[in-house]
């Protein structure tokens, strides 16, 4: 029988995914959701300026796992303009993006066009306005997780991320969770 804990938590837009930051900017950290047990980790991260699934776990070993390129992460990501289905070609054959200074050319993936807005409620902090011309959304499947990768692939493609919500990792679904929801669950179906 395991004596580690497991989450599921939907990350608010602003709060960034660890529990301890030094710097003397105040930031949103995890801990304000819930009172987690001690040595709890978030398996792999979310920037400041993503929102959607997170895992966290006190056992090393499934942080390991779930981080392995063996796992799918799934993001839907709202960007600037009408995606095109020559755009997400692309971004599924893989796109050149710059990482650690160096360029890099992205695994190929699942892409498709979300074509029934998604209902995840408003972000934190408005995103833009109608003025500012059309959005869409796209769903992107990755198993690698370089910095800020999935906003360099659309960015790449010419369609900016305005907005980026991780809904699957593995066979975890964000579901109906709510930003800032953190539910207690055994173990993880991953």
């Amino acid at each position: 029988m395991s004596t580690h804990a497991h989450f599921i938590i939907h990350k608010p837009y602003g709060y960034l995914s660890q529990f301890v930051y030094d710097l003397k900017r105040k930031k949103k950290l995890l801990g304000e959701l819930f009172d987690f047990p001690l040595g709890t980790m978030a398996i792999g991260r979310l920037d400041e300026d993503s929102e959607g699934l997170l895992l966290l776990t006190t056992d090393g070993k499934m942080s390991e796992l779930v981080r392995s390129k063996k796992v799918d992460k799934e993001y839907y990501v709202q960007v600037d303009g009408l995606i095109t289905q020559e755009a997400i070609e692309q971004i599924q054959n893989g796109v050149e993006i710059g990482f650690n200074g160096t360029k890099y050319i992205t695994k190929p993936c699942k892409a498709f066009i979300v074509k029934e807005i998604p209902s995840f409620g408003a972000r934190g902090k408005k995103i833009r306005d109608d003025r500012h011309g059309p959005t869409s959304w796209a769903s992107i499947t990755v198993n690698e997780g370089k910095f800020r990768q999935v906003r360099k692939m659309t960015a790449a493609v010419g369609f900016p991320t305005l907005r980026l919500i991780r809904v699957r990792i593995g066979a975890v679904h964000l579901n109906d969770l709510q930003a800032g929801e953190v539910v207690k669950v055994a173990h993880f179906e991953i």
